[in-house]
């Protein structure tokens, strides 16, 4: 028997490990985020470094259009492009929403090494989820874990308290979803072996990740005001698609790839984390068709090639839906329900918070739009109608 739970953990570890997740730390990355690029890259640390004054001096964008021209494909590895992609997406943003008018284009010393970066890495030269918060953090100690209390940004836009904490909750709820990613695997297993217990027990693991989840997302309040969010946070997280200011998109100077023809690239958006798409898929969750979730799918182009695998192999993959349901059992039932109890909760919460740290905030004008959402689409009605479709999913 120990033999045979053995071969269950190593087979599951490394169908995690193929696909970059951990089941400690979920799709962070292993090991911590780097946080210094090697000399010849000093120009881009010295203006991330110095972004949060920069943008308060309305200097940004002449520091970043003197900056020199810089050969991306001379970082050594993956971990060092990530953390180039981190600095120039931030600066990429600084850019553009910086100063008083919008720009619609960027300048070739940034625009080609990000593009470079972002073929490297497999997604779009943008701000996405991925740079934000995933590879943006490092620990005050690093020998404690990865929790709120011990993680800090790397990068910032303009600082302080409200940019630091919404960014940090992210990486705590990453952190926790480890267990869920790792049950979901086992529990795949699981249903081919048939062994309902085991199935039962990962479900329940999920559920119990989820309500810790849950518990790091209600701290939001605790170091992010709504009003500070709007205004200080949210505008430099806006992208460049479906976006009023930038209604025919953005020129990445010097790119030949794109041929001088404006990109419409989306903005950074919680709906790039991982997490909840392979929860979706790993409970048989399904939406029905509608403009968010067709702008869900199109998301997954913003995440780590990788991550968007684990998705799609744990779509592709035996079904716990259909193995609950086949098998009629109470405590079987009781935790796939309490699973998809945690995903609705979840989702609850979010919506609350878009509507709180958005929709009741005053219109911001062009530049930071409330009808739609930092990705581009008017988020909302979608929001509630995709939490009722969760619902929907109990079996009873």
């Amino acid at each position: 028997m120990a033999t045979e739970v053995d071969h269950l953990s190593n087979s599951v570890s490394r169908q995690l490990s193929n696909c970059e997740v951990d089941g400690d730390r979920g799709f962070l990355p292993t090991p911590d985020p780097l946080d210094r690029l090697p000399n010849d890259f000093s120009p881009w640390e010295e203006i991330g470094r110095e972004l949060p004054k920069l943008l308060m001096t309305g200097k940004v964008r002449n520091f970043i259009k003197d900056m020199p021209l810089l050969d991306a494909t001379r970082l050594c590895d993956d971990r060092e492009r990530r953390r180039a992609m981190v600095i120039l997406s931030f600066m990429g943003h600084a850019y553009v929403w910086g100063e008083k008018e919008t720009v619609s284009s960027i300048p070739a010393c940034l625009a080609l090494p990000w593009h470079q970066l972002a073929r490297m890495l497999g997604r779009p030269p943008v701000l996405s989820y991925v740079s934000y918060a995933l590879d943006n953090w490092r620990r005050l100690d690093a020998q404690s874990a990865i929790e709120l209390g011990n993680i800090v940004l790397l990068q910032n836009f303009l600082g302080g308290q409200d940019e630091e904490w919404f960014v940090v909750i992210h990486v705590a709820i990453e952190a926790k979803a480890g267990r869920a990613l790792a049950a979901i695997i086992t529990a795949q297993h699981a249903v081919v072996d048939h062994q309902p217990e085991i199935v039962t027990e990962e479900l329940a693991t999920i559920a119990q990740t989820l309500g810790s989840m849950h518990d790091i997302l209600l701290r939001m309040p605790e170091g992010c005001d709504p009003y500070v969010y709007f205004r200080r946070v949210r505008p430099y997280i806006h992208g460049w698609a479906n976006h009023p200011s930038l209604p025919a998109g953005m020129i990445y100077e010097g790119v030949e790839d794109y041929a001088g023809i404006a990109q419409n690239f989306r903005g950074e958006t919680g709906a790039q984390s991982s997490i909840i798409p392979a929860l979706d898929a790993a409970l048989g969750i399904v939406h029905a068709e509608d403009m968010l979730r067709r702008y869900l799918k199109e998301m997954r182009d913003y995440m780590p090639p990788r991550h968007r695998a684990f998705i799609e192999a744990v779509e592709a993959g035996p079904s716990v839906r259909d193995y609950v349901l086949c098998h009629q059992r109470p405590r079987l039932r009781n935790a796939y329900n309490a699973a998809v109890d945690g995903i609705e909760l979840f989702r609850s919460t979010h919506l609350k918070y878009a509507r709180n740290y958005i929709v009741k905030q005053s219109q911001g004008g062009k530049r930071n739009p409330t009808d739609v959402g930092t990705g581009g689409t008017p988020f909302v009605p979608y929001l509630k109608k995709h939490r009722a479709e969760t619902r929907a999913h109990k079996i009873g």
